[in-house]
């Protein structure tokens, strides 16, 4: 989460306008939701993957390890879909039968399943690119003028900057039951790691009152303000986003 946040500030697209960034990624994300063709989101794959690698210049081997973070969830699901019990044997592509039921797959489900596995990642590829190219502030900013409830886009950065506290507060208690060799055998693995649970919620309660305090005394009012750059709004980038979604609308169109 922290690597994210630091190429956030640090990409090749940085001065690009966060609007365009995040026109971009929801439209293409939409379309890609939208999609009954798996063309498309593959499509929206290989342009995301673009963006990010090519474009953003993050390395190849960040957005892979990314993209592995969903998969376990997708399998997951996916394989609900797959698999199917039924007491009726026919109709099935694949199956096996147990007393008098017939566990397998039918090549419909296959098909729906590797669609939605697809739409998934490439929705997925369209966050990571706003995620990797675009730090949360000029998010909030963007959302701000489109009259976002500010209480809204105060809880995002709370959480946000919660997420942080509680990551390296959990690699801190973490280093140092593996300094005592906390992690050596099984049973002390799973002791270890309850203790860095309980120990966990206490000190990120204290860390929250620590930064509550740090904003209350910088004449915190209820309103979290930030400070971003100006970034120059370019005409070119809207055409190319029109050149790319447009497109895939039609090709979205053609293969319903």
């Amino acid at each position: 989460m922290i690597a994210v946040d630091s190429y956030a500030y640090n990409n090749n697209l940085k001065s690009v306008h966060p609007a365009e960034k995040s026109l971009f990624a929801m439209l293409t994300m939409g379309v890609c939701l939208a999609s009954s063709t798996m063309i498309t989101p593959l499509f929206v794959l290989a342009v995301m993957a673009g963006g990010i690698i090519l474009k953003a210049g993050i390395p190849t081997r960040v957005l892979i390890k990314l993209m592995t973070v969903p998969l376990a969830f997708l399998l997951i699901s996916i394989l609900t879909i797959v698999f199917s019990v039924s007491t009726n044997s026919s109709g099935f592509w694949l199956a096996q039968t147990y007393n008098s039921y017939t566990i397998g797959i039918r090549y419909p489900d296959l098909m729906t399943a590797a669609n939605l596995f697809l739409r998934s990642l490439g929705a997925v590829s369209c966050l990571y690119f706003l995620a990797l190219t675009t730090p949360l502030t000029e998010l909030i900013t963007v959302l701000h003028k489109l009259k976002v409830p500010f209480i809204i886009t105060e809880l995002m950065v709370l959480i946000y900057r919660f997420i942080f506290v509680f990551m390296e507060t959990a690699t801190a208690i973490r280093r140092a039951q593996y300094s005592r060799s906390g992690y050596i055998s099984m049973n002390s693995s799973f002791r270890s790691m309850s203790r860095l649970f309980s120990a966990l919620l206490g000190k990120v309660f204290v860390k929250s009152q620590d930064l509550y305090n740090s904003m209350a005394a910088r004449c915190y009012t209820g309103e979290i303000k930030v400070l971003t750059k100006k970034r120059p709004v370019s005409f070119k980038n809207y055409f190319i986003i029109a050149a790319i979604e447009i497109p895939l609308i039609l090709l979205n169109l053609l293969w319903r």
